[in-house]
């Protein structure tokens, strides 16, 4: 665990793997920081140099008030990865993780060597759905949302059969910033890649849950078909956050993917 300030914005992040490896980058989700990419991390470090951190707002890392632009995530992960002394790297990220991954691939093409995009499309939701959750939060806190929120995230099998794995998660989520949050739902309440992602030129693997509640198949399935030569894979019995339900079928695809991407 290390610290570095990106402008004005402190960014707490974790390097694993070994240095001269092949680069890969980790993006969390909402409502989640970096622990999300604990088991598919110990699966995948003899391999890479694998780069996790807490995107602003979210766990260790700071919350500046005031909405979040994508601009804003991406200067963090550029300045982020400036720091690291770190050029071209492979990305992986889920949900508003794969939204910025998109938005990397396309603003900083030479840096993206591959995207690994997980229940995530080039717009997620509407903005009314996103100005209900943001009012939802300011006037309640996370609390009123949570059991929506677990029940997107997880399937039905993880709440039967995990439920104090279930619990954890929850705290987490409860102990995400407020204000971190609502700058996050600021993201993706204002994001539309979807005239854009045509553009990605690098390899691409598009994978989904089937049994997410928050991005179902067919939009993951659509964001697959709007990037030219993406390929679309989906994970039986896996909600929203793949690394957490499935970590050593996810770390299979990164490797078999990346190592035919030439990156791994």
């Amino acid at each position: 665990m290390a610290f570095v300030r990106v402008g004005e914005v402190l960014l707490n992040y974790r390097v694993d793997g070994h240095a001269g490896a092949p680069a890969l980058v980790l993006v969390n989700s909402l409502g989640t920081d970096a622990r999300i990419w604990d088991d598919v991390i110990a699966r995948l470090r003899d391999d890479y140099l694998i780069v996790s951190y807490d995107k602003r707002g979210h766990g260790l890392s700071d919350a500046p008030a005031g909405d979040y632009s994508l601009h804003d995530h991406l200067a963090d992960l550029s300045g982020l990865l400036d720091h690291l002394g770190l050029e071209r790297v492979a990305l992986a990220g889920v949900s508003v993780g794969g939204l910025i991954a998109q938005g990397f691939a396309l603003q900083l093409p030479a840096r993206a060597a591959a995207l690994m995009l997980m229940d995530t499309a080039p717009r997620l939701g509407d903005a009314a759905s996103w100005r209900e959750r943001i009012d939802a939060v300011r006037d309640g806190g996370l609390e009123t949302i949570v059991h929506a929120v677990m029940e997107r995230w997880f399937s039905p099998q993880f709440f039967r059969n995990e439920p104090e794995a279930l619990a954890g998660w929850r705290n987490l989520f409860l102990r995400t910033d407020p204000i971190g949050y609502i700058g996050t739902c600021a993201t993706l309440r204002d994001t539309d890649l979807s005239g854009e992602v045509g553009a990605i030129a690098c390899p691409t693997l598009v994978v989904g849950g089937d049994e997410d509640r928050s991005t179902p198949p067919e939009i993951v399935r659509a964001c697959a078909a709007a990037i030219p030569g993406a390929a679309y894979q989906a994970i039986a019995d896996v909600g929203h956050i793949p690394s957490i339900e499935k970590p050593a079928e996810l770390a299979a695809l990164m490797t078999s993917f990346f190592k035919e991407a030439g990156h791994g």
